[in-house]
């Protein structure tokens, strides 16, 4: 069985040197002369601007409503309104004692015509929370 190789090996050993050498402690490096006898000027080390903590936050929640908005509103049913939804029949009980009747058509009514979460009956109002 011929053994067959291929650059993987390489590109790890290239991958551990280069940590390895990012993991030893820098050292400090002395201003270089130049030829002409002139030092090397030294750049400033780069620092980061202070973030705006409201603008970040406004970015934040525009972008999130629209990831968020057509998961809101995403059909849930795909035979909504549809003569094999399966979700159109209900159940329901009428109490002997006054009460009003209990049915599944409360929960499914939302999902047969063609609704999404938002339209759900306990979950909606939960995600009026989320932005979008």
């Amino acid at each position: 069985m011929a053994l067959k190789t291929t650059g993987t090996g390489a590109l790890a050993a290239i991958g551990a040197a280069m940590l390895l050498g990012a993991a030893a402690p820098a050292a400090q490096a002395a201003p270089v002369e130049p030829a002409g006898g002139l030092p090397v000027p030294q750049l400033p080390a780069p620092r980061l601007a202070p973030t705006d903590l409201g603008q970040a936050m406004e970015g934040t929640s525009s972008g999130l409503g629209y990831a968020v908005a057509p998961v809101k509103t995403l059909r849930l049913d795909p035979w909504a309104q549809s003569s094999a939804d399966f979700l159109n029949n209900g159940v329901g009980v009428q109490p002997d004692n006054g009460l009003p009747a209990i049915g599944t058509g409360t929960l499914t009514g939302p999902l047969t015509a063609g609704g999404g979460a938002k339209d759900l009956p306990a979950v909606g109002p939960l995600l009026g929370a989320l932005p979008g």
